[in-house]
């Protein structure tokens, strides 16, 4: 983690990631573009608003190792793969249950924090991915009863939320050396060029779509990537992976609400069970979090 102070409270684009990232679903829902079409576009206009801005810190490209250039390729796979995976996952459940299950995603940080950076987990930690846990249950039980596509939605989601946590993993390992620019630059290169391999192999048509959905295509770039992933990959310089990870609890919220509102698709009596089950859940780890900060800031004073 960097030690120098953040340029602005980190509250602050915190708070605009989390808006941002609630309208990915939307723009996926709208759209009738295969999903790897849109992950790809998505990729590709992302990194062509970035160039602009990142040709000074290209030239430090050359002081990457070899070793480095391995992390940053599996960082942009596994992002890749969480998009499409997810993504897919709209096709068959709701906006509600897909993002519920994305919500597990500070469970499965801690999870890896622990084995990867030897973190500590607290007892009010262990309590929340319990109750967490159990929220993603009722979600997945409620949706097996309601469908076998809308169960197979909840795992693709699931499927994509692992995928997601690797990439963040990773990215707090290769973040203490390349800057959070470098890095989400080239992450989503790696992405979009996944992608691509992906679509030419599958046969998958990547040009000829209507200027409505090259309008999706270039505000899934703008809204839940520029001003949501890579506020988040900047944040890592100054905050914990599992802090990052939290802001995701305001994505079921939000994008449930735009869901009802949009596509009148209203939350069920398990979403909303599961949802609060996690929503407590996570409340707890913030809990245990600032528990933690609070113990080690005074450690450090009494120093």
């Amino acid at each position: 983690m960097n030690n120098k102070n953040p340029p602005v409270p980190t509250l602050i684009p915190l708070i605009v990631g989390m808006i941002a990232i609630s309208f990915a679903p939307i723009l996926v829902r709208y759209s009738d573009a295969p999903v790897s079409v849109q992950g790809m576009y998505r990729m590709l206009f992302t990194v062509i608003l970035m160039l602009p801005f990142g040709t000074r810190q290209l030239r430090t490209v050359r002081s990457i190792t070899r070793k480095d250039w391995v992390l940053l390729a599996l960082a942009g796979f596994f992002l890749a793969l969480h998009f499409l995976l997810w993504m897919a996952s709209l096709n068959f459940t709701s906006i509600a249950s897909s993002t519920i299950i994305l919500a597990l995603e500070p469970v499965f940080v801690m999870i890896g924090a622990y084995f990867v950076f030897k973190d500590r987990i607290g007892k009010l930690a262990l309590l929340g991915m319990t109750v967490a846990l159990i929220g993603a249950f009722c979600v997945g039980s409620g949706d097996i009863s309601l469908s076998g596509e809308a169960f197979k939605g909840d795992v693709l989601s699931l499927l994509g939320t692992l995928a997601v946590v690797v990439n963040i993993l990773i990215a707090k390992v290769i973040l203490t050396r390349v800057s959070s620019f470098l890095y989400s630059l080239i992450v989503f290169a790696v992405a979009f060029i996944c992608f691509w391999v992906y679509n030419f192999s599958m046969g998958i048509n990547m040009l000829s779509y209507p200027s409505s959905e090259w309008i999706i295509f270039l505000l899934l770039a703008i809204v839940p990537t520029v001003f949501g992933h890579l506020i988040f990959n900047w944040l890592l310089q100054y905050v914990k992976p599992t802090t990052i990870s939290i802001a995701v609890f305001a994505e079921p919220v939000g994008a449930s609400l735009l869901g009802m509102l949009l596509f009148q698709e209203m939350i069920s009596t398990s979403q909303l069970i599961g949802g609060a089950f996690i929503i407590v859940g996570l409340l707890l780890y913030m809990r245990n979090e600032y528990t933690d900060d609070k113990s080690t800031k005074a450690t450090s004073e009494a120093a």
